[in-house]
C-alpha cells in the first residue's frame, strides 16, 4: 500500500467575529495602539471605549482620531474606568510590568503587548498577581494567535514532517540608528531582541516548546543595546537557529525541517504576519500543499477575539500563548542578554 502524501493540517482558529464583545481601554496611545484599535473595529464585535495617556492632550487626540468615547489624562484614571472591561497595554517594554500590575490591581483583565516585560522576574510578578486575583492576563504575541501558526503546530504534531531536525527563523528591519528613539535607549529596554527577536524566539517556542543549550553572539550599540543577534538552542534532537537585527532588512522567513518534509513560511507578511503563506515541501522541493490565508490587514483581531472567549469561559490565560510559553520565551531572552552583556537600568 503506497505511503500517503503528507498534507497540511487544516486551521481550527475560530472566526473572530463570533467572539464575545469586550469593551477595551487602551493604555498608551502609541503607534501599535492605532493598529489595535483598527483591528478591534474592523475584525471583531468588540469596541474601544477609552484611552489613557500621561498626557491629556495625547489621549484626547487619539480619542478624536479613532472616535473613542472617553479619554483619560492618566493611566490610573483609565484602569479605574468602570465602563472598561479589559486593558490593552501598549506602552514601551520598560512600562509593561508597572502598567500590567496597575490594571490587575484595579481588577481589570489585561492584554500586554509583546515582549511581555523586560525580564522573567517582572513577568513572574505580573503572573502571580493575576493568579492570586483570578484575573486574565495574556501576552499580545499576535502571530501565535493566527490561523497560520495553528496550521504549523497541528501539522508538526500530526507527524507530517517526520522527525523535526531544524527550526529556523529570522527577523530584521532597518530601524536603527534612524528609527524610533526608544529602540536605542537602554532605559526603555531598547534593542533588537525584545522588539524584533521575540518573533523568531516565539516561533521556535511555538514549534518546539522550551529550548536548552542556548548559545548567543551579538553586536551592541555604543549605548549598550543589542543591534544584531544570532541565537541557537536545542530541544532534544532538534536544533533551533534564530537571528535578528534592527540595522537592516533580512529575508524574514522561517522554516521547520523534518526528515520527510519541511514547512516554509514566507509572504508579504513575512513569517510572522497575517498574510503569511505556509508551504509544505517534499525532500525534492516539490510543493505538496499550501495554506494561503489571503489578505488580512487586521491580524490583531485573532488575539482580541481570544481574550473575549477566555473572559466568557472564565479562563485566566490565553490558549494560544499560555503563561508557561510567555515564561519560556522570557527565560530564553534573559539568557541571551546575559551572554551578550545587555543590562537594562534598574536590573
Amino acid at each position: 500500500m503506497p505511503t500517503p502524501t503528507p498534507a497540511l493540517a487544516a486551521p481550527t482558529t475560530p472566526d473572530p467575529m463570533e467572539a464575545p464583545r469586550v469593551r477595551w481601554g487602551v493604555l498608551g496611545p502609541g503607534g501599535i495602539a492605532n493598529t489595535f484599535v483598527r483591528a478591534v473595529r474592523a475584525g471583531t464585535r468588540s469596541e474601544v471605549d477609552a484611552v489613557g495617556s500621561r498626557s491629556a492632550e495625547r489621549a484626547s487626540s487619539f480619542a478624536r482620531r479613532h472616535s473613542v468615547a472617553r479619554s483619560h489624562g492618566s493611566y490610573e484614571a483609565l484602569v479605574e474606568d468602570p465602563a472598561v472591561d479589559a486593558i490593552y497595554v501598549a506602552t514601551p517594554h520598560s512600562g509593561h510590568h508597572k502598567h500590567a500590575l496597575m490594571a490587575l490591581r484595579a481588577g481589570k483583565p489585561v492584554l500586554v503587548e509583546k515582549a511581555f516585560a523586560r525580564n522573567l522576574a517582572e513577568t513572574d510578578e505580573v503572573l502571580e498577581v493575576a493568579r492570586d486575583a483570578g484575573l486574565f492576563v495574556g501576552e499580545a504575541m499576535w502571530s501565535r494567535y493566527l490561523p497560520q501558526y495553528d496550521v504549523v503546530r497541528r501539522t508538526v504534531e500530526a507527524g507530517a514532517l517526520g522527525d523535526v531536525v531544524l527550526v529556523q527563523a529570522d527577523h530584521g528591519q532597518r530601524l536603527y540608528p534612524d528609527g524610533p528613539r526608544r529602540l536605542a535607549d537602554p532605559a526603555l529596554a531598547g534593542g533588537a531582541l525584545l522588539d524584533l527577536g521575540v518573533y523568531p524566539v516565539a516561533f521556535a517556542d511555538h514549534v518546539l516548546g522550551g529550548l536548552e543549550d542556548i548559545a548567543s553572539r551579538g553586536v551592541l550599540s555604543d549605548e549598550g543595546v543589542d543591534v544584531t543577534l544570532g541565537i541557537t538552542g536545542r530541544a532534544g534532537g532538534t536544533l533551533a537557529r534564530m537571528t535578528t537585527t534592527m540595522a537592516a532588512t533580512s529575508p524574514n522567513v522561517a522554516s521547520v525541517v523534518g526528515t520527510q518534509a519541511r514547512l516554509e513560511l514566507t509572504g508579504p507578511g513575512k513569517f510572522y504576519g497575517a498574510a503569511t503563506t505556509v508551504r509544505l515541501l517534499g525532500p525534492d522541493d516539490t510543493e505538496l500543499d499550501v495554506f494561503t490565508p489571503g489578505h488580512d490587514e487586521h491580524g490583531f483581531r485573532y488575539q482580541i477575539a481570544e481574550v473575549g472567549r477566555a473572559l466568557e469561559a472564565g479562563r485566566t490565560e490565553p490558549w494560544s500563548v499560555p503563561w508557561d510559553a510567555t515564561r519560556r520565551v522570557m527565560t530564553l531572552m534573559d539568557e541571551v542578554r546575559r551572554q551578550v552583556g545587555v543590562v537594562y537600568p534598574g536590573e
